[in-house]
């Protein structure tokens, strides 16, 4: 039934997308700023707690209902799946600025495809070269839609083989907001979350998205060029090692950026930009791309081709194309338990 419920969820996330600050995001706006607000003492311990709290409340509800749903009909636990799936998967929830960029960059019109750049990530691209706004524009997609569906893919149908229904889908989720909405507000004086339950958020997400990282790195070398996305994944690794002083959060976006680089040919890292943009409120909050940490393990340059225009077509093919593996897989374990 996974399978099912992610075929329908992607096409209703097609024909209907969330809008922009729509009531979902609102709410998890809200719960999140109440957490670190009410539960955040500043101590190492206050930041699990919080981060136990936030995270895993709406995780287990979402588990709960399914439970619930399912004893009355199945049919009802499948829509609550497709629902949930709705709100948390999907590429309309950041595609648009790829979309207006690219259409810019065709147009030769760079001017607007950095105003662009620096509204999506509040930083700023007034001097880029056209190469580095295309590598920008890679670099923040390919990472948002890890984060947004093939890295809730992996946890959603994880945890649904495992009779926990959705509940996968918005653990992932959650764990990458409050990471990010907890950093993005340390940047507002007397606002922000604590260093403390920053640090806890971080690492409780590098572990999160551990996996799913690689997966994601693996579908792309399959989906693309195999040789040079493994060679760009071995070369990265052989540069940060585990033991190395790295954010776990940091090493996962550069082996996804690594996997990318190789599979498409194109080169990535290199200066991160700065964000020059102090929040001001929610609305400002977007979703995720690069670490705002701007680490060097995510920044570190590959060698490949200069990025172009054409790369973004590659991209984009390289991202449906891996959509359909998964796709493919989850159809053929959705056949194999319904023959087993």
């Amino acid at each position: 039934m996974s399978f099912f419920a992610v075929l329908f969820a992607l096409i209703l996330e097609q024909a209907r997308p969330l809008a922009r600050g729509n009531w979902v995001h609102a709410a998890f706006l809200g719960w999140a700023r109440w957490g670190h607000r009410s539960l955040d003492a500043g101590k190492p311990h206050h930041g699990w707690i919080t981060w136990l709290f936030v995270v895993m409340v709406p995780t287990l509800l979402t588990l709960l209902v399914h439970w619930l749903l399912w004893q009355v009909n199945v049919l009802l636990a499948f829509a609550w799946s497709v629902a949930v799936l709705y709100v948390t998967l999907g590429f309309r929830q950041f595609s648009h600025y790829f979309t207006d960029i690219r259409n810019a960059l065709d147009d030769g019109n760079e001017d607007l495809a950095r105003e662009l750049l620096a509204e999506w990530r509040q930083v700023d691209a007034s001097e880029l070269p056209r190469s580095e706004i295309v590598r920008h524009v890679i670099e923040y997609s390919v990472l948002a839609a890890h984060r947004h569906v093939f890295g809730v893919l992996g946890w959603f149908s994880v945890l649904a083989a495992l009779g926990f229904g959705p509940a996968g889908a918005v653990l992932y989720r959650m764990s990458e907001f409050v990471a990010r909405y907890w950093s993005y507000k340390s940047r507002t004086p007397g606002e922000g979350a604590s260093p403390a339950l920053q640090q806890v958020a971080n690492r409780a997400w590098g572990v999160i998205d551990f996996v799913p990282s690689r997966i994601t790195s693996l579908g792309f070398a399959v989906v693309g060029s195999f040789e040079d996305a493994i060679d760009s994944w071995r070369n990265y690794t052989q540069r940060f090692p585990a033991g190395a002083a790295l954010a776990t959060a940091s090493r996962n976006d550069g082996l996804i950026l690594a996997a990318t680089s190789g599979a498409v040919n194109v080169r990535l890292g290199g200066v991160a930009l700065d964000a020059v943009l102090v929040p001001a409120d929610s609305q400002e909050f977007e979703v995720g791309g690069l670490a705002d940490s701007g680490d060097a393990a995510v920044t570190a340059p590959t060698s490949c081709r200069e990025p172009e225009v054409a790369h973004l077509r590659s991209v984009v093919g390289l991202v449906w194309r891996s959509v359909v593996l998964w796709m493919v897989l989850l159809a053929l374990l959705t056949l194999a338990r319904l023959l087993g």
